[in-house]
């Protein structure tokens, strides 16, 4: 009668040693060599803690109605003409101060800064500006939390101080701090052939696009960053290092006792016989 093989399972064999062999040393060092080394070339790969992230969003805007403005007059004429949405800043104008007519058409919802500055040689009647309004950070942003520490006006409205109102000192407070927006690419167009009483317009087409904030990340989503790198390299290590193991104590390259571990049924019969 033929026989065949209609079952199968594998025979566990130990190898016994004293605590203080050179068995019980060698795969002290093995193991050691197993965990600690794969932290090591993921740390000096200068990419384990994750330092910094980044996240895209399109901001939400609403614009402030706060404008302050000032005209150099040419050298013909001289002076300067100015006018701002500040009642204080107005009033020390004198007679330099003109009233223009606002068009709001744009919102805005931070309270910062688009400066524009320009020039030209020839009187117009329009200056058109066309660009992106893109935010700058010189450091990021917490990972959770409110953040309102710039939730002020760029400019102190309620001051009656000449200082106050100062474009220099406007512009270097402004640039302390540490998230900042800047008008980029704002190509402006001077256009001529305004009528005698025709009004001189500002043109101003502002866009918001998507930005790459950067921001410090939490304490589980760099845990989680290391952890990936670490367990790729030891998954290395534990394949390499298991053969080597497997190689030294089959063929007794220390000295150790060997011990098969038998089946329950087959360790009963012994018994029984």
């Amino acid at each position: 009668m033929a026989l065949y093989e209609l079952f199968s399972q594998p025979v566990e064999r130990g190898y016994r040693a004293g605590l203080c062999s050179k068995a019980a040393l060698f795969l002290l060092l093995a193991t050691a060599l197993t965990y600690i080394p794969p932290l090591l070339v993921a740390f000096r790969s200068h990419g384990f803690w994750l330092k910094r992230s980044s996240y895209e969003e399109q901001p939400t805007v609403r614009f402030q109605h706060q404008v302050l403005l000032l005209a150099l007059l040419g050298p013909e004429r001289g002076g300067f003409l100015a006018w701002s949405t500040f009642p204080a800043f107005n009033r020390l104008q004198g007679d330099h101060l003109r009233v223009p007519l606002v068009s709001r058409m744009s919102t805005f919802v931070m309270q910062s800064m688009a400066f524009l500055q320009s020039s030209f040689a020839i009187p117009g009647s329009q200056l058109y500006v066309n660009g992106d309004l893109r935010l700058q950070q010189k450091q990021p942003l917490s990972y959770d939390g409110l953040d309102v520490r710039y939730n002020v006006s760029v400019i102190n409205g309620t001051s009656p101080f000449a200082y106050d109102y100062d474009l220099t000192h406007i512009v270097a407070a402004y640039q302390e701090r540490n998230i900042t927006t800047i008008l980029t690419d704002p190509n402006p167009i001077w256009l001529v052939g305004r009528a005698a009483e025709a009004p001189f317009v500002i043109n101003a087409v502002i866009r918001y696009p998507v930005e790459v904030i950067s921001y410090l990340p939490g304490f589980w989503e760099i845990i989680k960053f290391a952890w990936i790198q670490y367990v790729s390299i030891l998954l290395i290590f534990l394949w390499v290092f298991e053969r080597i193991k497997r190689f030294v104590f089959q063929n007794q390259v220390v000295t150790t006792i060997p011990v098969t571990a038998m089946p329950q049924g087959e360790l009963y019969k012994q018994h029984l016989s």
